[in-house]
Parts: structure tokens; sequence; C-alpha cells
């Protein structure tokens, strides 16, 4: 998805998109308690850099974040 110029926008409702775009950045780098042990200030970062995401920093919160942490655990244990 990230090398298509095509692909739809993602906002920060989308957090399985994210999810699966985290993945596929870090890959088996960071396993479900390494996940969970990240700093929402890191994910914050990582998710702004993210190849097509269109959402903004001041339209974060922490429930965001925490759906996207626990997205990203669901797509690890898929990929095991």
């Amino acid at each position: 998805m990230s090398d298509n110029k095509f692909a739809l926008p993602i906002h920060w409702n989308d957090y399985e998109d994210i999810a699966m775009e985290l993945y596929e950045k870090f890959g088996d780098d960071f396993g479900e308690s390494k996940i969970y042990r990240i700093r929402f200030t890191e994910l914050l970062e990582w998710v702004l850099s993210l190849p097509n995401f269109a959402g903004k920093r001041e339209e974060s919160n922490e429930g965001h974040l925490e759906q996207i942490q626990s997205a990203w655990v669901y797509e690890w244990r898929d990929n095991q």
C-alpha cells in the first residue's frame, strides 16, 4: 500500500490501515510487549511520518493512539 501513489489518504480513525503501515515499516522488530511500551509521543511521530497519512498532529488524542497500538498488536499477531 505504501508504494501506491494512488492509495487513499489515511486518517486518525483508520486504525487498521495505520497498523498495517507500521507493521510493514517495522516488521517483527516490535512484538506485542514492545508495541505496548512505545511512548505515545514516539508513536505520534511515526504515524505522522507514514506515507499517505493525511491526519494532523492537533487531531490526535490518546484514544486514537491506544486504538493504533491495539490494532498494531493484532496485525503483528496475524503475521506470526
